[in-house]
């Protein structure tokens, strides 16, 4: 039986390809960051998508679909966590406005964009 977080090798699966709910282990590139102001409850967050390039415009509907966000609670910055970034992210998965949400997983960075 293969677990629907994970491909049939066992590896991370594409955010294109994530379930609904549950624990996954996933792979993509951190598209964009968003910061609050010092005055909000501290939370950080990132929005990751399959590919490191950004996509063609779409309607709304289309652009939910392959895109994750992730949340980590009590943190106003993740070091290494910034757009062009790839990373593997390990969590649960909820489905919050509309979109798959990931809350405080645990992460590795598997590389950074070079700034020219």
């Amino acid at each position: 039986m293969v677990d629907a977080g994970r491909s049939m090798q066992g590896g991370p699966v594409p955010i294109s390809r994530l379930p609904e709910r549950g624990r996954v282990l996933c792979h993509g590139f951190i598209e964009s960051v968003t910061y609050v102001p010092a005055t909000e409850v501290a939370a950080f967050t990132a929005t990751v998508v399959d590919h490191d390039r950004p996509a063609r415009a779409t309607p709304a509907p289309a652009a939910q679909r392959g895109r994750l966000r992730v949340v980590w609670l009590g943190r106003r910055r993740v070091p290494g966590i910034d757009p062009g970034t790839e990373v593997r992210l390990d969590g649960m998965l909820a489905v919050r406005d509309g979109l798959p949400t990931m809350f405080n997983p645990r992460y590795e960075i598997l590389s950074r964009q070079e700034n020219p």
